[in-house]
């Protein structure tokens, strides 16, 4: 299973953003505390919209927290990574997979990063860009790993409006 964890998000929206992505990649998300937000409060239920309610999110009180009870892969994503998304062949992981993601100001604790320093991988950008939008990264990430599974569990053609909607609304 596919994990995306968030530590200490700041701003609502990115996580309501990253709340719908999960739902639709059936990922399970996490979050650790504290939030720069109430999950209750309007603008992340402005931003995750129908996809999904709390009970989606996996809560958990700090880091320690949340490392003794979630056990597999941990891949942190960060710009001080050494290693690109691709070059961790998640086929052969045979234990759940968590893609860890800091908060929108400072990122992961150093501490932290320094314990996994081969765990830490960083999606390429030009070097004048210090980072992406967390939501953004969340998304390129999840879809890496479920490009290397073949979108396996995913529907591969439109089903709310049919596989052939398009052929046959198409103006001739």
């Amino acid at each position: 299973m596919i994990h995306v964890v968030l530590y200490e998000p700041e701003i609502p929206q990115n996580t309501g953003n990253i709340l719908r992505s999960c739902v639709a990649f059936n990922v399970q998300l996490h979050v650790i505390h504290p939030l720069g937000f109430l999950l209750s409060k309007q603008a992340f239920q402005r931003a995750k919209m129908d996809y999904g309610d709390l009970k989606l999110i996996k809560q958990h009180d700090d880091w320690e927290a949340f490392t003794q009870s979630e056990k597999g892969r941990y891949v942190f994503v960060t710009r001080y990574g050494s290693q690109t998304p691709n070059q961790i062949d998640y086929n052969k992981l045979d234990e759940d997979v968590y893609l860890i993601f800091g908060n929108e100001s400072k990122g992961m604790p150093l501490d932290i990063l320094a314990h996994h320093l081969k765990a830490c991988v960083r999606i390429p950008m030009v070097d004048v860009a210090r980072s992406l939008n967390l939501a953004n990264s969340v998304a390129i990430m999840i879809y890496e790993v479920m490009r290397q599974h073949n979108f396996q569990g995913l529907s591969k053609h439109e089903v709310q409006k049919g596989k052939d909607w398009l052929l046959k609304h198409r103006n001739d």
